[in-house]
């Protein structure tokens, strides 16, 4: 399996040892095709030398080759949210993962979008179980 996992680096990357973990456990269940949202060293201005028109164009190519998109939503970024509309135009199993925090909400075109599953979860194993069902319902794992 193909997994495209989603998460902010120009949006802010206060969740980046988060996303690692995520990445790690979703490594258990196939190919993790965006590893490097989860590397400590990215930082909000992304990676030097790449153009931003490199960035799209590869992206795009790993999402459109994936059978799932997982994208931890908590941290604002027009990016993801951008990957989302793509997936779910294309038909992909989409999975957005959200902690509930008194300063943030949620973009209503994410949460209130049927064509894919939303979710508020509190801990890691919350996430990890979470994920592990949503995997089970749409694939033959």
């Amino acid at each position: 399996m193909k997994i495209y996992f989603a998460g902010s680096i120009r949006g802010g990357r206060a969740d980046a040892a988060l996303y690692l973990e995520i990445i790690e456990f979703l490594k258990t269940f196939g190919e993790v095709l965006t590893e490097h949202i989860g590397d400590p060293n990215l930082t909000s201005a992304g990676k030097d030398g790449i153009t931003d028109r490199f960035i799209h164009d590869r992206d795009l190519e790993w999402l459109l080759s994936a059978d799932v998109l997982i994208a931890e939503v908590t941290t604002t970024s027009m990016g993801v949210g951008y990957e989302i509309g793509r997936a779910v135009a294309d038909g992909k199993k989409v999975l957005c993962l959200f902690r509930p925090e008194t300063e943030k909400i949620p973009s209503a075109m994410i949460s209130g979008c049927a064509d894919l599953r939303f979710v508020n979860y509190e801990t890691v194993a919350e996430l990890k179980n979470i994920i592990t069902r949503f995997l089970a319902e749409n694939f033959d794992l």
